[in-house]
């Protein structure tokens, strides 16, 4: 079935070709002024000028005039922990009158809070609850999402959580990519005992999520407090022989030597980087890994952000995405994270959006399925509400700028 759209006003991220973007390449953006838009089924089949548009538009199936709106691909959001049991406002409330992070762990919170109302929750409550996030977040313009598990930090609760995300899988209308992140926090019961853990994660946990391939992915969260470098390659290196890919929690909260890692291991991503130094940004920058900025939860917790200016410069591959979780980034709002990038990161906007887009598509693997306006690839895009330009979009951030957002060739009510 083939759909006409006419009359956009600039249709944005036009790749007749693509590659993973990075330095100055991130701030291209390109686009078509006055443009058509045709999709066959699912897929685009052909954009141009309406000058150029050859068919008269009854030779269409359909036709939408899209009256001076503008396009761009959906978000492709490469960082999420969509699947949990609750809300944390309780503890955000704590973090207002002073409480630290310690302190509110000490108390049972933070990580271990959400695992231990997860593993009391059923797969199916915790199903209905992930659909009505992912629901949200399609109306909010994204259009592909990785998932992490994390949440469970039991071999049962784990593959509870990665259950749930292959049934969003299978129901969705937009590519979702799985994470085992079993490896995301030590429980009580091994505080004293890590190495055993570890042992479970490799030894119980990798083979069971093989054998049901429940993942696409396999993430540890390097860190200071967490996960040593030495562990976080032992794990990664068991997920590998699995068929997992890695990508790591690096650098939240200090230079963890998770980036380094990460590269070593051949990571797709590393993920945070809100604290990094020169040899870290350099041995980024001569890799193949993508750095993808977190900025809202830098935002939420009041950490300084990425120096997302450094690292473009150096020649990193930089995305954009929103860590959707109950404790550190409570939004899955992409739009507020692009606005975020610019305001605080000083990113520009083509390179922000290029971030969230394509970036991030390439953040997940998707990059011949999504992130950009290319022929062959999904419909799934932003109808923007008429804007005066790309700038106007991170601008005013406080605006909802959607007017229709459209997934597999279809209108997302």
């Amino acid at each position: 079935m083939s759909f006409l759209i006419t009359n956009i006003k600039q249709l944005i991220g036009v790749r007749t070709d693509y590659k993973l973007l990075r330095g100055e390449e991130l701030a291209e953006l390109p686009l078509i002024d006055n443009a058509y838009l045709v999709l066959d089924g699912e897929r685009i089949a052909d954009f141009g000028r309406m000058e150029d548009l050859k068919d008269d538009p009854e030779y269409y199936n359909d036709t939408y005039d899209a009256a001076g709106g503008s396009i761009l691909p959906t978000w492709c959001d490469s960082h999420t922990h969509l699947v949990f049991a609750a809300s944390r406002e309780n503890e955000f409330v704590d973090k207002l009158k002073g409480a630290s992070y310690a302190e509110i762990a000490a108390k049972g919170g933070g990580i271990l809070n959400s695992a231990a109302k997860l593993n009391g929750t059923s797969e199916d409550e915790l199903f209905e609850l992930a659909s009505e996030r992912l629901k949200n977040l399609m109306r909010l313009g994204t259009g592909a999402i990785e998932i992490k598990s994390g949440y469970g930090l039991t071999l049962e609760g784990e593959l509870k959580m990665l259950r749930v995300i292959k049934r969003l899988k299978e129901k969705s209308p937009i590519p979702i990519k799985s994470t085992f992140l079993g490896a995301h926090a030590f429980p009580q019961e091994f505080k004293d005992n890590k190495q055993a853990y570890v042992n479970l994660v490799i030894n119980e946990m990798l083979p069971a999520i093989a054998n049901e391939e429940l993942a696409d992915f396999i993430d540890v969260f390097c860190e200071e407090g967490f996960f040593t470098p030495e562990q976080t390659e032992t794990i990664c290196n068991a997920g590998k022989n699995f068929g997992l890919k890695p990508k790591i929690h690096a650098n939240q909260l200090n230079v963890s030597g998770g980036v380094q890692v990460g590269i070593k291991c051949n990571a797709v991503s590393v993920d945070h980087l809100e604290s990094m130094d020169d040899e870290a940004i350099n041995a980024l920058s001569q890799s193949s890994t993508i750095g993808t900025f977190l900025p809202t939860a830098a935002f939420y917790l009041r950490m300084p952000y990425q120096e997302a200016r450094k690292m473009i410069y150096a020649g990193c591959a930089i995305a954009l995405a929103s860590d959707f979780n109950p404790g550190s980034s409570p939004s899955g709002n992409m739009n507020f994270v692009v606005a975020l990038s610019c305001i605080q990161l000083k990113m520009l906007p083509e390179e922000a959006i290029n971030a969230a887009t394509i970036n991030g598509a390439y953040a997940m693997e998707l990059e011949n399925e999504v992130g950009s306006i290319t022929i062959g690839k999904k419909a799934n895009f932003i109808l923007t509400k008429p804007i005066s330009s790309i700038a106007y979009i991170p601008y005013a951030f406080g605006d909802n700028h959607i007017h229709k957002v459209m997934l597999a060739g279809e209108w997302v009510y």
